[in-house]
């Protein structure tokens, strides 16, 4: 048995609950100390662990039980702690203005397949975050425009991306909380 110093419940929660969950309640926990998180929600895995390491902390790994994910959290002491934001945004609205005049861009929605189902932008790809990591078969060069509800897994995806070689990539903010453009649902 895993010691920790802290639990989280975010059983039931999804995305991107159990992250805001495990942001907050990180706060709370000493420097050293190890955090278990508790949650149902599949996509959990690779969002604590690409949170994690954007903000400095050690993620551990993940068990898994009965449908129970259980993730394991090591806070970085404050001269490891650096959390990363991605540099290269674009709004909604710079956003909307490049698919009205129909330019040449990709556009990567990384929200949960439920999410883009009931409603997401014309011609947006779905490649949900923890997903991310499989082969895209996509130019490392191409246009990249990355969107989700609030602009936080997307700026997670927009790391990876360039991390991983692409050399053209934006993470668009506030994303769909706040667009306002065409929709179309998959369901």
């Amino acid at each position: 048995m895993i010691q920790t110093d802290m639990i989280v419940d975010a059983k039931g929660l999804a995305c991107p609950m159990p992250i805001v969950k495990t942001r907050k309640a990180m706060k709370e926990l000493a420097p050293g100390n190890v955090m278990e998180v508790q949650a149902t929600d599949k996509g959990s895995t690779a969002d604590l662990k690409a949170w994690a390491t954007s903000a400095g902390h050690q993620y551990l790994g993940t068990t898994e039980q009965d449908g129970t994910l259980t993730h394991y959290v090591r806070k970085s002491n404050a001269d490891e702690i650096q959390e990363k934001t991605y540099p290269h945004i674009v709004s909604n609205e710079e956003l909307e203005t490049l698919l009205t005049n129909r330019a040449e861009i990709i556009l990567l929605d990384v929200r949960e397949e439920a999410e883009y189902a009931f409603g997401h932008i014309p011609g947006a790809k779905s490649v949900p975050l923890g997903d991310l990591d499989a082969d895209l078969s996509i130019d490392k060069d191409s246009l990249i425009y990355v969107i989700c509800r609030s602009g936080s897994r997307s700026d997670l995806a927009a790391q990876k991306l360039t991390n991983a070689g692409f050399v053209n990539v934006k993470n668009v903010v506030p994303g769909m909380s706040g667009w306002n453009g065409a929709l179309e649902k998959s369901m």
